[in-house]
């Protein structure tokens, strides 16, 4: 039989046509044969709609906001929605959810803790992995404690930064010196993030960054190659080969990554076995530092001295045409409609295993 196969997409972020990017290459790569695709369209407002079956994959963005065809649906009721009552297995019943949702309202544990409560499968990180994947301030001290070798950095909320914005620069600048980054700590895909060489430069960089989260995180800017690793698995996590991205501008920036494609991607990447198997190591420990589960793409800093830093993970990583995450595991021999596949099954998986756990005494 199939698997019935809900695509959960959109959503109420800055980062919602990165999504739908994402959702219509995922639709694409589906195979069809295998999986009955049923498509739920979060809006940017925050209404969910849920569209009839796909019949065949879907080729414009615009079809998959659903504007001509689809039911409201209320997210508190969504185990009704989802799973009909009285265990009445229609058509309208979904096995398993497929998160492509990017940013906050949906890659950060909101969507996943709704997901937990229902009792519903889905593909992805957890509650803890997705929170903590996102919010870079509290990554990154997990990653600290965990041992693994960062930039340095340091991180401000809105109301510290306007009690005395130049206390907040002076101490940046000790700190850590130019150049810099400055970043929401609670968004990704580059949105908002910029490259400070003087105090004009991060002062614009932070009235930027607050637009879009009340917490950022400065960096410590180096001198490196950014080079990444896709992750993928459960308890037992593997590696695919390494890739680096060689951007045309001055870094790896939203337009670059989504909609002009200016940027080299070499894979595999041009590095030493010893420095591939260091990344691979601290891939992996990322990953459980952080109890992820079924993908994450890993971020470092290359040197040329050889110093390995981890800069990120990215707990739902893009799916779309100029998206690493596939290309590194179709270069590792994991072509696009069977990594789908294994991370369907790792969401099966990870489900039934917890099903295991006893919630009485």
């Amino acid at each position: 039989m199939k698997v019935k196969l809900g695509l959960l997409y959109g959503g109420k972020s800055a980062e919602h046509k990165v999504s739908l990017q994402t959702a219509l290459a995922v639709n694409k790569a589906i195979d069809h044969e295998k999986y009955d695709i049923h498509p739920i369209y979060i809006s940017e407002q925050g209404e969910w709609v849920r569209g009839n079956q796909l019949t065949g994959p879907v080729q414009e963005v615009q079809k998959l906001e659903l504007k001509d065809g689809g039911n409201t649906i209320s997210p508190v009721a969504l185990n009704n929605e989802i799973f009909p009552a009285h265990g009445d297995k229609s058509d309208q019943t979904i096995d398993v959810i497929f998160p492509l949702l990017h940013g906050p309202n949906g890659e950060d544990g909101t969507v996943q803790g709704l997901l937990e409560l229902m009792n519903i499968p889905y593909v992805g990180n957890g509650v803890l992995a997705s929170a903590a994947g996102m919010d870079k301030v509290v990554m990154k001290n997990i990653f600290a404690q965990a041992g693994l070798d960062q930039v340095k950095y340091v991180s401000f909320i809105r109301s510290e930064w306007e009690a005395d914005q130049t206390k907040t620069y002076e101490k940046i600048e000790e700190a850590l010196g130019y150049p810099c980054f400055v970043k929401p700590a609670n968004l990704g895909s580059s949105v908002g993030i910029n490259k400070c060489t003087d105090r004009a430069s991060l002062e614009k960089a932070f009235e930027e960054a607050f637009i879009f989260d009340r917490k950022v995180i400065v960096e410590e800017g180096i001198i490196a190659r950014e080079v990444e690793i896709a992750v993928l698995g459960n308890d037992h996590p593997e590696c695919s080969v390494a890739g680096e991205i060689v951007p045309k501008k001055e870094f790896y920036d939203y337009k670059a990554k989504y909609e002009d494609g200016d940027t080299a991607m070499i894979i595999p990447a041009e590095v030493t076995e010893e420095e591939y198997e260091v990344m691979k190591d601290m891939a992996i420990r990322a990953f459980k530092a952080l109890d992820c589960a079924g993908l994450v793409r890993a971020d470092f800093f290359l040197t040329k001295e050889g110093r390995v830093v981890i800069n990120e993970v990215n707990t739902m990583p893009g799916f779309t045409p100029f998206s690493m995450f596939p290309l590194l595991w179709q270069h590792t021999g994991v072509s696009y409609p069977e990594l789908i596949e294994k991370l369907v099954n790792l969401a099966i998986e990870r489900h039934n295993e917890k099903q295991k756990i006893k919630y009485t005494f």
